[in-house]
């Protein structure tokens, strides 16, 4: 009988605990850093910070290292797209090593999300497919949906990579809100 009573006193504790080991579980799954850049980027570029968040987490997971196609930082910009990045918003003295510093990085990569989102009238599935697949492929996909009488979304993207991840970033983006909510500036 005690064995019984202690059995069940553990299966309470163990429901009772069960959000709490959510919340580790996670947090060790998502990671969450620079938080207060993010803020600061995102609130600047008119941006949900969990958006940018989940960019990062998408590219990088926040553990940055150079791409094989030459992306830099966390948020994998190409060199020849920050430069643009950098002429395009007045950046003065900009190097391309300067994607490896975090808070540079997070700047241009939010301005770059942001220029996005104003190229493609707001159509957060349109920017996060040019992010990571490119104005041109993007573009291009746009005008044959148009030809075909479609409206264009994730389903249309033929780049399977880009295709998974704009559904990923969607999906950290609604995880981030959930997860991190103070840290990102929601409570």
């Amino acid at each position: 009988m005690l064995a019984l009573a202690l059995l069940a006193a553990v299966g309470v504790g163990l429901l009772l605990a069960r959000p709490l080991f959510r919340k580790v579980e996670s947090e060790f799954g998502l990671p969450l850093q620079y938080a207060s850049i993010i803020r600061q980027q995102a609130a600047f570029e008119h941006l949900d910070p969990a958006l940018v968040a989940a960019v990062i987490y998408a590219e990088t997971k926040f553990d940055p290292a150079t791409s094989p196609a030459g992306a830099e930082g966390l948020m994998q910009l190409e060199p020849a797209t920050a430069e643009f990045l950098a002429r395009r918003s007045g950046g003065i003295g900009f190097r391309v090593s300067d994607l490896a510093h975090p808070a540079v990085n997070i700047a241009y990569g939010s301005y770059y999300l942001r220029y996005l989102l104003d190229e493609y009238h707001g159509d957060l599935v349109e920017a996060l497919a040019a992010y990571n697949g490119g104005e041109t492929n993007v573009n291009r996909w746009l005008v044959e949906d148009r030809n075909r009488g479609r409206a264009f979304g994730v389903s249309d993207i033929p780049f399977p990579e880009t295709r998974a991840y704009v559904l990923r970033v969607l999906e950290a983006r609604q995880d981030y809100r959930r997860t991190y909510p103070r840290q990102l500036g929601y409570g």
